[in-house]
């Protein structure tokens, strides 16, 4: 059974599944995903054993209360309301000290009523996304909810850099790596899901990574956008292939629409 992502997310892989689903093995070992997101391909293919893990341990924690508490992550959704004012207050909170389910709520709720579904931390890790413009949003999708906490009963989830995230992968594993993608220009930059961001001293060291798996014997998918810096760092040792992918969260409405992305495997 699948089921479909409790969070919006930039970059998020709903509308490239059935590529994804093509370069994954049938008799996979152990399924990890280092940069989880929304998780479109773990609740697509609800892996039986499956390590999810992420730097930002706000959404970590977010996973875990719907995991744990989801009867808790629900009751308290239902109690917020889709008004500006109690927005604003709610984003102001010192989330971090309260618990799972709690953080989960205050999460989903942002994601849900902040502009365009982005999630974005300034230096000092402050959610700085003002209120969307929706008329009814959908703060509390009990259903889907539900769906996900079932699928994530028996997942780890661990708050750690990529390279700490794979570190146990094994022959006959899979790793999907799903990195904030290399800006295509100046200004479209989308790597502030943490205070730390993701640079080109990063997206080398992931290569270095998908090649050390690869020596393994891991079998690792890799996606990213087509910049020049993709291209080079990919091109030896990687079959890169060009998808058409549709991208409705941007921070910019002239960014959102078709482009090119890159699946490497």
């Amino acid at each position: 059974m699948t089921c479909r992502p409790f969070l919006k997310w930039a970059g998020g892989k709903r509308q490239i599944l059935p590529a994804l689903l093509e370069r994954m093995p049938s008799n996979q070992g152990r399924y990890f995903e280092p940069f989880v997101g929304g998780g479109a391909l773990f609740f697509a293919r609800r892996p039986k054993r499956a390590i999810l893990a992420d730097i930002n341990q706000r959404l970590i924690r977010t996973y875990t209360g719907v995991r744990d508490s989801v009867d808790d992550v629900i009751g308290l959704l239902r109690s917020y309301p889709h008004d500006a004012d109690f927005f604003y207050r709610f984003r102001g909170r010192n989330i971090d000290a309260a618990p799972n389910a709690e953080l989960a709520a205050w999460f989903i709720y942002l994601n849900k009523t902040g502009y365009n579904g982005l999630y974005r931390v300034n230096r000092d890790n402050r959610y700085n996304v003002p209120f969307g413009r929706y008329a009814n949003p959908a703060i509390c999708d009990e259903p889907t909810l539900r769906a996900c906490s079932a699928a994530l009963a028996d997942t780890e989830l661990v708050h750690a850099d990529f390279t700490v995230a794979v570190a146990g992968a094994e022959r006959g594993d899979f790793v999907y790596f799903d990195p904030p993608y290399v800006p295509l220009s100046a200004t479209s930059s989308f790597t502030s899901y943490t205070s730390h961001g993701f640079g080109s001293a990063e997206q080398t060291r992931l290569r270095d990574t998908a090649q050390e798996l690869k020596r393994r014997g891991v079998v690792v998918v890799v996606s990213n956008s087509c910049a020049p810096l993709v291209r080079d760092l990919y091109a030896e040792g990687f079959r890169v292939s060009e998808i058409a992918a549709t991208r409705s969260v941007n921070s910019k409405a002239t960014a959102r629409g078709a482009i090119v992305e890159l699946l490497i495997t």
